[in-house]
């Protein structure tokens, strides 16, 4: 098997998103293969590469029609396809850095606020309702707000603990999950993990988002409800999510005002020299 699609088949995050996981993911690594050793092209360019054409993407789902939203629907999956390459070429390269992180999660949030409004607005020019705007808003609120959760709490267990990012980081590199499947491993692995993957539909992330978006954009000329649809799920979704996590991180952070109780009451000792 050739040197450099192993080594960037091993750049593949192994707990990938659903969606993302068995399909753009794989096509970004095929794409990098031709183009991961030019010096010129780097990471950062390549999620600037991937929000403009996340913007060109809004601006074909707005202009409407039956072309424009399937070409929508194809910029889309190129988006994220491109938003899957520059992590992939980092880890290759071995030039993973902080802001590329950062810019990498900050044009994710910005693309998700852009397509779901731009769907809201067609949708309600269809309609001629106000619903679908509202659900947009809704969805994209919620969205965020899981985001916000997150570092909310982040910061308060900072404050209780200072090392609480490199005590969560050195956890989370003890727990790495092993390959089952990919190269290497027979068709029977790989089909075994290609159904489990399909567990993560219903964390009704960055992934579904891709797969469902646009496969409203595609029949929508079929099924004129389609758009209103998806946003209903979108909205549903990210808001029984966002108050999910907001439950799991109130339980999680409550959990240290707790006070420590002891089996047996401390002994008053003293120190013989």
């Amino acid at each position: 098997m050739n040197t450099r699609f192993n080594k960037l088949w091993a750049t593949k995050t192994k707990d990938d998103e659903w969606w993302s996981s068995f399909i753009t993911s794989p096509i970004a690594i095929a794409l990098n293969y031709f183009v991961v050793d030019i010096k010129w092209l780097t990471p950062n360019k390549i999620t600037l590469i991937s929000f403009i054409t996340a913007i060109i993407a809004t601006i074909f789902i707005v202009l409407g029609g039956v072309q424009n939203f399937i070409i929508s629907a194809v910029l889309i999956h190129l988006s994220h396809i491109f938003d899957c390459m520059d992590g992939q070429m980092a880890r290759y390269r071995k030039t993973t850095s902080i802001a590329g992180s950062y810019y990498d999660k900050l044009t994710d949030e910005l693309q998700v606020a852009l397509w779901f409004g731009a769907v809201g607005y067609v949708a309600f020019n269809q309609t001629q309702q106000v619903l679908p705007l509202m659900l947009a808003f809704i969805g994209v609120v919620a969205y965020a707000f899981r985001g916000y959760v997150k570092y909310v709490s982040f910061h308060t267990q900072m404050d209780n603990n200072k090392n609480y990012l490199f005590d969560l980081a050195i956890r989370e590199s003890t727990t790495k999950k092993d390959d089952v499947a990919g190269i290497g491993f027979g068709f029977i692995a790989n089909l075994r993990w290609l159904m489990r993957e399909q567990q993560k539909v219903i964390y009704v992330n960055e992934g579904v988002f891709i797969f469902m978006l646009s496969l409203a954009l595609v029949i929508n000329s079929f099924i004129p409800e389609s758009l209103t649809l998806m946003l209903w799920v979108f909205a549903i979704s990210q808001t029984i999510l966002a108050i999910g996590r907001t439950w799991h991180k109130c339980r999680e952070i409550s959990a240290l005002d707790r006070p420590i109780i002891l089996d047996k009451p401390l002994e008053n000792k003293t120190c013989h020299r």
